[in-house]
């Protein structure tokens, strides 16, 4: 039979009441003694405290609740490594839920967890827009917080909860400036449903970075398709037929999505980084990893995990949290011009700032507004 804490409170001699306060981490004072007779008796009895009882008690439980988009996502696991090192920092174990870019099982998944009682509650992903669902969550994370719960985001400004937001605008602005630099001049661009905000402010901006350049993108150059890597490989038939009319770069909005193009160009006899440019943008571990290495923006992910924890325990107010990125130049994008490849210099504000060689990464940070030459 299992031991109750009725049996825990009658082996160290105290009240029902005193055993569940020194058990369930009450704010209520138990005097030093109890509380040692308590933990003793239980330690003795092997007493295993009941969690949902001890969240009630307590008014949480000892996790983090991570909601995120996409489970198969690297972008995801570099967010959720840091959340789990912040939670760890603070004792808690973290706990996910995956709302597949869906933002009726993202609601349905936050009312879940009000009954869990998690300590903090965040939420990674892009906002969905014309979904409907935004005055339903604003309301449940609204009631959680009430009760004592935390909240944070990392997603576009948009809710009225302490916010990380990646600068997707300007890295994606930047990437288009320093491509355009090493002598790019025709592109494609592999993106999402323009309602995955994330990614059509990524294409937007990288499109207004073209015409910042003197450049554009030509009609039927603006290829939509599932906001994955499942997605970037459909994407890579058309990419073909582009790269044999004369398209030189192509951008995707994510990096997932870029290696499936890879994938599929492979496929249909092309050779990315010789016969077509590609790039892409959160700069996952595999990014680094690929033949060639992929051109991308980076996105400091694992620290944004470990900071919007930080924030949510400590209950820090509303506000945006601007999140700045930076562009890594590698072999995928390798510069345009003729004979020997000249070196790459990162210049800002007119100082040269590094070089590379082929086969090195650039990193050129998108608040420091310099270029490639």
């Amino acid at each position: 039979m299992a031991v109750t804490l009725h049996d825990v409170a009658r082996e160290a001699g105290v009240s029902y009441a005193t055993a569940s306060r020194a058990l369930n981490g009450s704010d209520r004072n138990v005097r030093q003694e109890n509380a040692v007779r308590v933990q003793a008796a239980a330690a003795r009895l092997g007493y295993v405290p009941h969690a949902p009882a001890q969240a009630i008690a307590r008014g949480s439980t000892n996790t983090v609740a991570l909601v995120v988009s996409d489970v198969d996502d690297p972008y995801f696991s570099m967010i959720a490594a840091g959340v789990i090192d912040a939670a760890e920092d603070a004792g808690l174990i973290v706990t996910m839920a995956v709302a597949d870019r869906s933002p009726g099982l993202e609601l349905q998944i936050v009312r879940t967890l009000r009954g869990h009682r998690p300590r903090a509650i965040v939420v990674a992903g892009s906002r969905i827009d014309g979904s409907g669902e935004r005055a339903s969550l604003v309301e449940e994370l609204e009631a959680y917080r009430a009760s004592g719960g935390r909240v944070s985001l990392i997603s576009q400004p948009d809710l009225p909860f302490p916010t990380f937001a990646i600068d997707n605008t300007g890295g994606a602005r930047r990437l288009a400036l320093e491509l355009a630099g090493l002598g790019y001049q025709r592109f494609a661009v592999v993106h999402g449903d323009d309602a995955i905000r994330a990614s059509r402010d990524r294409r937007t901006a990288f499109a207004d970075g073209l015409r910042e350049a003197g450049l554009g993108l030509d009609p039927g150059c603006e290829i939509a398709t599932d906001f994955s890597r499942s997605g970037g490989l459909a994407a890579a038939e058309r990419l073909a037929e582009l790269a044999r009319a004369g398209v030189e770069a192509v951008f995707a909005v994510t990096d997932v999505m870029a290696i499936g193009a890879m994938s599929g160009l492979r496929a249909a006899g092309l050779r990315p980084g010789v016969d077509l440019a590609l790039a892409g943008f959160d700069d996952i571990e595999a990014a680094g990893e690929v033949t060639p290495g992929l051109t991308s923006v980076r996105a400091p992910l694992r620290e944004v995990g470990r900071r919007a924890v930080e924030a949510a325990l400590s209950g820090a107010p509303a506000g945006v949290v601007d999140i700045p990125v930076e562009v890594v130049l590698r072999d995928s994008t390798p510069p345009r011009h003729r004979g020997a490849d000249p070196p790459r210099t990162v210049v800002v504000n007119g100082a040269t700032h590094l070089t590379a060689r082929k086969g090195h990464d650039v990193a050129a940070s998108s608040q420091a507004h310099g270029h490639v030459t």
